[in-house]
């Protein structure tokens, strides 16, 4: 049963715009279910908390608006009881449920390691962080922090952003100051890493890169559902990937 304490928030516009997305929102509502948290979808009404002006600002850029909208309605429902309160992104797939636990810590992000081509044509490996992870306990002040440094950020700028901004090139920056916790098996993983995964030899070493750089195995990950939106891979990859996770959730080099 639901300990009234733990609360996972998950928000995406309906009807869903990939289909493979409900497999990843079926897996984290199981996950939840399992280990006894509440859990929460919201629709449009993510936007709610940010005023017109911000709204006016992002609209033409939902990804920015949604980095903010999710800090307030974590801020939000904590205010109203919840002691740890966890967002987790539409498009992230909990593949091995038992070892993908909340931290003991008053907060913690998600970790990034992308794996793509440099100019040079080499696989090489980005080590950042990603906001499609946030977890936030008992004792934490990141939450009020974040959100307000990210909402100061977008009040001041003038036209478009990086869709990063104020996520995880924010969180990123932020880190290299603070050093707050990372869950590390809160990963994600880049279309060149799933096309490895699938076995296609014009992807092959990116697995074994990715991790090489990794300091946990990861359990969870965010698929990057954008990746099907520029085309870098279709929904058919997509759901053979899911089901490649869902089979056999240990990650192992080709």
């Amino acid at each position: 049963m639901p300990d009234g304490r733990t609360l996972i928030l998950q928000s995406q516009r309906l009807p869903l715009p990939q289909p493979w997305l409900r497999d990843c929102l079926d897996s984290v509502r199981r996950w939840a279910a399992s280990a006894g948290h509440d859990y929460r979808f919201i629709g449009d009404e993510l936007f709610d908390p940010l005023d017109e002006e911000l709204r006016h600002k992002t609209r033409k850029q939902p990804v920015v608006a949604s980095d903010l909208a999710r800090l307030r309605w974590l801020q939000r429902f904590r205010s109203q009881g919840a002691v740890r309160v966890v967002w987790i992104d539409a498009d992230v797939l909990i593949f091995d449920p038992e070892r993908f636990c909340l931290p003991d810590g008053s907060c913690a992000v998600g970790r990034e390691v992308w794996i793509d081509r440099d100019r040079k044509d080499r696989l090489k490996a980005w080590r950042k962080l990603h906001n499609a992870f946030l977890y936030f306990g008992p004792g934490d002040s990141l939450l009020d922090f974040y959100a307000d440094s990210a909402e100061r950020l977008l009040r001041a700028v003038d036209g478009p952003v990086s869709p990063q901004f104020i996520g995880p090139k924010l969180l990123t920056a932020l880190h290299s100051l603070s050093r707050f916790p990372v869950l590390e098996e809160a990963a994600m993983f880049s279309p060149m890493l799933l096309r490895d995964l699938l076995g296609e030899e014009s992807a092959r070493g990116a697995l074994e890169l990715f991790l090489k750089h990794c300091d946990a195995a990861p359990a969870a990950a965010n698929l990057c559902s954008s990746s099907v939106r520029s085309g870098a891979l279709d929904n058919r990859q997509m759901a053979r990937a899911i089901e490649r996770l869902l089979l056999d959730p240990r990650l192992k080099r080709r």
